[in-house]
Order: C-alpha cells, then structure tokens, then sequence
C-alpha cells in the first residue's frame, strides 16, 4: 500500500503538500527520553535530570511493552512540572534545535525539503519542545503536536484534555487542521502504525526497518547552525547521562585543581596542567622586526617602518608592547595567551563576573563599552605592558567568527592576530542563559580540555598604514578565520542573545560579512 522512501521521485514537487511523522521519520531516533532529558538538566537543573536518570529503568521497560502514551506521561511531568513555559521554550531554540539537527535523517529531509507546498508534522512530543525547530529550520506550516496543561505561565507536568497526538489521534488533529480539505499529496511515516494519518495523503512513503539512517551533513542544513546554548555536548542517553552525573563531583575538583595549577608560574603551571590531562598547543609568533632610529616614527623612513619598502610589521622602538587579538572560544583565551608566551599581559573584558575576576590568575579590566573612554584606557594600558582583547565581544562555538569591533585597529601599532579554538567532550565552557562565573568551572570539568593557539603574522595599526579601522579589523579577521577555517559573519553579541533568549529576531545567514 506505501512504497518506501528510496523510490520517492523530487522532481515535480514545487507545489505539492507534505506530511510527516517526526521521531522515528525525519529524525533517526525513535526515543523520546534524550530530549526530556535536556529540558530536565538545562531547565530543571542536575536533580531533575537525576531523578528523571533514576526513573529511566522504568519508562525503558513501558517502551519496550508498547506502553509509550505512559512512559511519555512520566517524562512530561518529571521533566516539566514546575517550570516557566518561557524558560521551556527558551531551552527548546537554544539548546534542543542542535540536537535536532544532529539527529535529521538525510533521506527523509531530502523528500520534505522537496516539497513546496504545505507542510506538517505530526509528534507525539510537547509543542513547547519542537515547534520553535520545526518553524525555524524546516519551514513547517502546521505542527501537529500534544499540548500540555499551563497555569499562569507555569507548566503543571500534564497532558492536555485531548491527550497525547498518537495512533488514531494524529488523524483526528491532521483532519482538524486540513478542514474542508481533506487530502495532502504525501504522507511520510517510519511504520504501519502510521496508517492513520497517511490514509489522508495521495502517496505514502515509508522509511525501512533495515534503514538505520545516515544524519544529514552540517554543510546541508537547511539554516547554519550558528548560535546554540547548553552545557551538554553529546546527546543525553541514559548511559551517556549517567557518565555525565557521576563525573560531576569528580569533575569539580578536577577543575578546583587546574585553577589552582594557574596560580603558579608559567612553567610549573603548564606542567601541572598538563599532569591534569589539559593538552595546550601552540605554534608561536614570527621573530619581528624592530626600528632601530631615534627618529619620530611619522618621519622615519627605514625599511621597518616605511610600509611601502618593508610589507612586514611596522615597530617603533618607544612602544614595543604588544596587542594580542584572540578569536573568543572561553573565557580563558587571554589566560591560556600568557600561559604560552610564559608572560604576563593584561585582558580587557566586555562582561565577566566578579569571581571570575577573582579567580583570574592574570589582570581582567572591565571596558565600559564608551568608545572613547576605553580607547583611552586600552592606550594606557598598552604603555604599561603587552594587553589580550577578543574583538568579538562574546563567544562562538561554532566554526563562525563574529564581527570584530575595530577599535582595536585604532590604539596600537602592532598587533598580533591569534588563532584560538577550544574543544571540550562533555561539557561547553561558556553560556547564554546560565550563571557566567560557572563558565570556566564547566570547561576545566571536563577530562580532557584542549586549546590550540596559532600566533599569526603581525600587521600594523590603521594609524601606520593609512587604512580605516574597519579595514584593519576585516583583515585581522579573515587572517583568523582562514588559520581555523572559519567562516567570517557579521553577527555580534546582540544577535545572539536576541537569538537564544528572546524571539528569532536574527537570521542564521551565514553569508553576512564585516561591514566596511
């Protein structure tokens, strides 16, 4: 009666009407528990996920008696009941669309995304967890999903009068939705328990039982995936979400010990460090030239500052205190810059904690975001000694650097374009949502932290050559992004605030470039 997903024909479909089942069709897995589980830790906090860890034993063995309306009424409500539907949402687009993504199966985005007409998609999840994703990412018109029971903006844990979308249900809610209208061109569902629903739809495809499924690629995603939130960074099966539980008080003092290792000098520091399992690597900057003259530098003509004789580095002898300019991964970046040049440098920061601060093991000053007043303070500080500043403003994790404020260009003559990215297995070190002061905590938990450093080539400040700020700091840019083989944005801090706490007020285009 249904033919199988492999035997679907794209061509034609502009205007065709699709609808598909979601867990099980377009997305690989067929559980439920990873995604709750995220809603429980990142919303909830660690003894909701807990709980909701000690009660998966049970909700396997209802799965596995084809008991799922249950099991799913127990994940609802150990992982809901209590919170701000607003923080629920804000968790579903910035934490559970990644996941999403990871999990979309390649073949059947490929027949979705074909079809130009209507869309829908039927889930037996709540609608606060996918409908955000849906509308976002695949352009969904109607999510057909179980809505959940609110009381003045809190969710009580319960499913709504008409219960969970499963079984004849889903037919009902698509009939509702297509009213007088009841057929779309082609149903897609993963087995014969979709029968309902498709029985609405011209054509029927089905995904094979033997088909496992391959994700879709990062570079096919229908928007790049930019900006995200969480502290996770592998899906939270059970197994894996036991892993994470158990390492946590281990992982905490594992961090106590690598901040305490920071406080010492710089060659014992990177010893204990790495006794700790962090791995550094770092390709250190060129041997510069230096201007030897006692000339002012306006009127000194040698090869190392005339920048039409001489194309590398423009030094004067009287300020030769450098400015380092690091893409943003952590706030550790400038720690981990004076741990491998083994010297000491100023950071200045646009927003870090008081703790933070406290625990920095290298001088943190705090810019007011008054363009004036801090390009004066950075020039003092630079006469005091070589300064860190990460342009970006805050951090990615994605292969992404966003727009580089230029007023770095403007107070030095030397500058030092470093190349940082950062890699942690199970935690991220940096938030949105969370509490900040954890953020170096979260990173130095994890077992095995890394951190690369590319030293680039210097270039001169726009004050020497002639050119704008804005030149200066869309070629400090591009000579970052092509050392990591990162894609140049134009999307700043604002953006991605707007993007993981509020309404999506900032497109995922990654094609927008530093604006001149």
């Amino acid at each position: 009666m249904f033919s199988s997903i492999s035997k679907f024909s794209s061509e034609g479909r502009e205007n065709h009407s699709i609808v598909s089942k979601m867990e099980g069709t377009l997305l690989i897995s067929m559980t439920y528990f990873p995604y709750f589980m995220l809603v429980a830790f990142e919303a909830g906090g660690p003894f909701r996920a807990l709980l909701l860890l000690f009660i998966s034993p049970l909700v396997w063995l209802l799965e596995s008696l084809y008991l799922e309306t249950i099991a799913l009424h127990i994940m609802v409500f150990i992982s809901m009941a209590g919170l701000k539907v607003t923080e629920v949402k804000a968790v579903a687009k910035a934490v559970l669309a990644r996941f999403f993504l990871e999990d979309l199966r390649e073949s059947a985005f490929k027949v979705f995304s074909s079809c130009g007409g209507k869309k829908y998609v039927v889930t037996s999840m709540p609608r606060l967890m996918v409908e955000s994703f849906l509308r976002e990412y695949l352009d969904v018109d109607c999510v057909l999903a179980t809505e959940l029971r609110t009381f003045n903006g809190y969710c009580l844990g319960l499913v709504a009068e008409r219960g969970l979308t499963v079984g004849v249900r889903q037919l009902e809610a698509l009939g509702a939705a297509l009213g007088e209208v009841k057929n779309i061109r082609v149903g897609l569902g993963d087995t014969l328990n979709d029968l309902p629903f498709m029985l609405l739809c011209q054509e029927g495809y089905i995904v094979p039982v033997e088909d496992n499924g391959s994700p879709l690629p990062k570079k096919d995603y229908p928007k790049p995936l930019i900006f995200h939130d969480g502290r996770l960074v592998a899906g939270p099966t059970p197994l894996d979400s036991l892993a994470v539980l158990l390492w946590l008080p281990l992982g905490f003092l594992l961090a106590i010990s690598r901040l305490l290792a920071g406080k010492l000098p710089y060659k014992f520091g990177l010893t204990a460090a790495a006794a700790t399992g962090m791995k550094i690597r770092a390709k250190l900057p060129p041997k510069l030239r230096t201007c030897k003259t006692t000339a002012p530098y306006s009127r000194c003509t040698c090869e190392s500052c005339d920048p039409g004789t001489y194309k590398g580095p423009c030094i004067r002898r009287e300020n030769s205190n450098t400015l380092y300019v690091c893409s943003h991964r952590t706030l550790m970046d400038p720690v981990i810059v004076a741990s491998t040049l083994q010297r000491h440098v100023t950071a200045v920061t646009y927003s870090v904690s008081r703790i933070s601060e406290l625990l920095s093991p290298i001088r943190t000053i705090r810019l007011s975001r008054d363009r004036a007043k801090d390009g004066e303070m950075m020039r003092e500080l630079l006469k005091q000694g070589d300064l860190v500043v990460c342009p970006e403003g805050t951090t990615c994790r994605e292969p992404y650097l966003l727009r580089f404020s230029p007023l770095f260009a403007e107070i030095a003559d030397k500058i030092v374009p470093v190349a940082v990215s950062a890699k942690g297995s199970m935690f991220y070190g940096t938030t949105v949502r969370g509490h900040k002061w954890l953020d170096s905590f979260f990173f130095l938990m994890n077992p095995n932290p890394e951190y690369s450093l590319e030293f680039l080539e210097a270039v001169n400040g726009c004050n020497s050559v002639g050119m704008s700020s804005y030149d200066v700091a869309n070629q400090v840019q591009e000579m970052i992004g092509r050392a990591l083989g990162f894609e140049c944005t134009n999307f700043t801090r604002r953006d991605k605030i707007q993007y993981n706490n509020g309404p999506n007020q900032c497109s995922s285009d990654s094609s927008k470039k530093q604006k001149v």
